[in-house]
C-alpha cells in the first residue's frame, strides 16, 4: 500500500480510538513536509481539535504516538504548532522504489467508465495557424492525454469554420489578385498562400474605405458579400473555389499538426454544421424554453442564471454561432455518448460558453451538467500584441523554425554534440519543440503570458531543454555501466540519502499530481512538477556518487532510482506532447 494512504487509514483508527470521532480518508490533509522542516509526511491536525476538545499540540502527540506504536514505517515524529509531521523508516523507500521500478505503466490511472470530448484547435480557413493556435492546440492536446492518463476515454476533435465572410475575403482577393497562383506555382504552404491573400483583401478595404463616406463599405467589401449569397446559394463555380482554396488550407493545417505530434480522432467542419441548431431551436420555441419577437427572431431569457437575453436565431431565420454550438453539441452526443464536453477557447469567449452552456440545461440535454471552458489568455510577444489582419502575427511554422534555429545555434556554439548529421537534426527538433511546447504549457491557462523564443531554449531555469537535459544524464550514465548490475541488492540499501528521499517523494506524487492537472484542467501542474523532480535529480546527481557509489547496494539503488525517473520523466512529458532525446 502506498505510503500516503497508509497514513491517511491509520490516522481514521487514531481519531476514531482517541476521540470516538469519525473522518473520511480523503478529507485528512497529508502532504509530504516542507524541505524546511524535518520530516517525511506532515499530517494537519487542527480539523480534529473540536472533537478531541483539545489543543492542536496535544493531538498531534497524542496522535503521533498512536501512528508509531501501530504502524510499523513510522519511526518518529516532530510536532510545529499544528502540524504532525511524520519519519518514513528507511527500509520503506527502498522496497518503494523497488516496487515503483517493476511497473510499467506508473502513473495510469485504472478506467472509470467515463467518455469525454476535447474540442480544441478550430482554426479559421482563412489563415495559417499562428502563435496564438499553438497555445490553444497545444493545451488541448495535453489536457485530453492527461485526462486520458486519469482512467477516462477521450475522443479528441476540432471543429473547422470554414465558411463565412472571413474565407470569401481571401476567396475574392485571390480571384481579384492571385492570376491562378497555387501552392504548387509559388512553391507555398496552401494556408500561407489563403492567409497571404487575407491581408491584401484587409490591405485593399483598407485603401478603398479611407476615401468612401464612414457608413459606405468598399467596392471589395460588397464583393466579398456577393461571394458569401453565391455561396449560400450553392452556386457551383463559388463551391468549386471554396472547395479547391479550403483544400489548400486543410494540407497546410495538416502539415503543421504533423510537425507538432499532434492529431484528432474526428473533425467536424462549420459548413455542415451550422444548421444543426435550428430544428432544436423550433423545438425549444414551442415548449417555451425561447422567445420570440416580433421581427421574428428567436431569443433566450438567461436572467435567472444573472446573464442577459441572447439571441439564438436572426429574424430571417438565419443562425448565429449559438445555434450551431447547439446543434454541433447535440450531434457529439448522438455521435458518441460522451459524458461530458472540454472547450479549449480564449478567454474572450468566457460569456459565449457560459450562455451555451445554461441554454443546453435548459433544454435538459443529459451531458449538459459536465461541460466545461478550458479558458486561456493571450499569448504576446516582448513586444506586444498580434494582428491576423495586419499581417503581423507569429506564424506556427515560422515559430518552429526559428526555435530549432535557436537549439541548433546553441549546440554548435558549444560543439559538444558527438553525432551523426541526421541525429544532430532530429535532437535539435526534438529540443526545439520541446522549449516550444514547454514554454507555451508552465504558464496556468487562465492567465496571458508573453512568449521569447530565446528564453525558452535555455538550459537553466525551468525550462523544456532543462528538463529533458536530466533525462539526458540519466541516459548517459547507464550507458556508462561496464558491468550488468544485480538489482536485488536494492532492498538492502538502508543508509538512505536525504537527497535521494527528496527525488522519491516527488515521483510518488505523480498519479496525485495527474489527478489534480485533470481536475484542473491544467497542463501547467505536469509542467511544474517535471521541473521540480528535474531539479531535485540534478541536485541528487551532484550531491552523491552514482557509478562509484561505496557499496554494491548504494549503486544498485542510486541506479535503479535514475532508471525510474528517467521514466517518469519520459512518461510525464509525453502527457504534454514533448519527447525526450538521448543526448543533447
Amino acid at each position: 500500500m502506498e505510503i500516503t494512504q497508509l497514513i491517511r487509514e491509520q490516522v481514521v483508527k487514531a481519531v476514531d480510538q482517541l476521540y470516538s470521532h469519525t473522518v473520511d480518508t480523503s478529507s485528512l490533509l497529508v502532504s509530504p513536509t516542507r524541505k524546511e522542516f524535518e520530516g517525511d509526511y506532515t499530517l494537519v491536525v487542527f480539523p480534529f481539535t473540536k472533537a478531541a476538545k483539545k489543543g492542536p499540540a496535544d493531538i498531534a502527540k497524542e496522535i503521533g504516538d498512536f501512528l508509531t506504536s501501530e504502524v510499523k514505517e513510522i519511526t518518529g515524529y516532530n510536532i510545529i504548532k499544528g502540524f504532525l509531521n511524520l519519519n518514513v523508516v528507511n527500509a520503506y523507500w527502498s522496497k518503494y522504489l523497488n516496487d515503483l521500478y517493476h511497473q510499467e505503466d506508473f502513473g495510469q490511472h485504472a478506467p472509470n467508465g467515463r467518455k469525454v470530448i476535447v474540442e480544441y484547435s478550430s482554426p479559421n480557413t482563412n489563415k495559417p495557424l499562428h502563435l496564438g493556435h499553438m497555445r490553444n492546440i497545444l493545451l488541448g492536446w495535453a489536457s485530453s492525454k492527461i485526462i486520458a492518463k486519469a482512467g477516462n476515454e477521450v475522443i479528441k476533435t476540432q471543429i473547422i469554420n470554414d465558411r463565412g465572410i472571413h474565407i470569401c475575403k481571401s476567396m475574392i482577393a485571390w480571384q481579384l489578385y492571385g492570376n491562378g497562383e497555387t501552392p504548387e506555382t509559388n512553391g507555398t504552404k496552401g494556408d500561407h498562400l489563403v492567409g497571404k491573400y487575407y491581408v491584401e483583401f484587409n490591405k485593399k478595404d483598407k485603401e478603398q474605405s479611407a476615401i468612401l463616406p464612414k457608413e459606405q463599405e468598399s467596392e471589395i467589401m460588397l464583393q466579398a458579400r456577393e461571394l458569401l449569397k453565391k455561396w449560400e446559394a450553392n452556386d457551383p463555380a463559388t463551391i468549386e473555389m471554396w472547395k479547391t482554396m479550403n483544400g489548400w488550407v486543410y494540407a497546410g493545417f495538416n502539415q503543421t499538426y504533423e510537425n507538432l505530434g499532434v492529431t484528432f480522432d474526428v473533425v467536424y467542419y462549420e459548413s455542415e454544421t451550422y444548421l444543426l441548431g435550428k430544428d432544436i431551436i423550433i423545438k425549444g420555441l414551442e415548449n417555451g424554453v425561447f422567445y420570440q419577437k416580433e421581427d421574428g427572431s428567436v431569443w433566450i431569457d438567461l436572467e435567472d442564471v444573472k446573464l442577459d437575453h441572447k439571441l439564438v436565431l436572426r429574424s430571417d431565420g438565419t443562425s448565429v454561432y449559438m445555434t450551431q454550438d447547439i446543434g454541433t453539441a447535440k450531434k457529439r452526443y448522438e455521435d458518441y455518448q460522451m459524458d461530458g464536453m472540454t472547450y479549449v477557447v480564449g478567454d474572450e469567449q468566457n460569456y459565449h460558453f457560459k450562455a451555451l452552456f445554461e441554454i443546453l440545461k435548459k433544454l435538459k440535454e443529459p451531458f449538459a451538467e459536465n461541460l466545461h471552458h478550458l479558458s486561456y489568455g493571450m499569448v504576446n510577444l516582448p513586444h506586444g500584441k498580434m494582428k491576423s489582419r495586419e499581417g503581423t502575427v507569429v506564424d506556427a511554422d515560422d515559430l518552429i523554425k526559428e526555435v530549432i534555429g535557436e537549439v541548433e545555434q546553441e549546440s554548435k556554439e558549444r560543439g559538444e554534440l558527438d553525432a551523426s548529421e541526421e541525429e544532430k537534426q532530429d535532437i535539435w527538433r526534438i529540443v526545439g519543440l520541446g522549449a516550444l511546447k514547454y514554454h507555451l504549457l508552465k504558464v496556468n491557462p487562465k492567465k496571458p503570458m508573453v512568449f521569447d523564443p530565446k528564453e525558452s531554449v535555455d538550459l537553466q531555469g525551468q525550462t523544456g531543454p532543462y528538463i529533458q537535459y536530466a533525462y539526458v544524464r540519466i541516459q548517459g550514465i547507464l550507458r556508462k555501466l561496464d558491468e550488468e548490475v544485480n538489482f536485488e541488492h536494492v532492498v538492502n540499501y538502508q543508509e538512505i540519502e536525504p537527497q535521494e528521499k527528496h527525488v522519491l517523494l516527488l515521483l510518488q506524487q505523480y498519479p496525485g499530481i495527474i489527478q489534480r492537472a485533470a481536475n484542473n484542467f491544467d497542463p501547467s501542474e505536469i509542467a511544474h512538477y517535471c521541473y521540480d523532480v528535474a531539479s531535485a535529480f540534478h541536485k541528487f546527481l551532484h550531491d552523491v556518487q552514482v557509478l562509484t557509489a561505496n557499496t554494491s547496494e548504494a549503486k544498485a539503488f542510486r541506479l535503479m532510482l535514475c532508471k525510474t525517473t528517467g521514466n517518469i520523466l519520459k512518461s510525464a512529458f509525453a502527457l504534454l506532447g514533448i519527447e525526450m532525446p538521448k543526448r543533447m
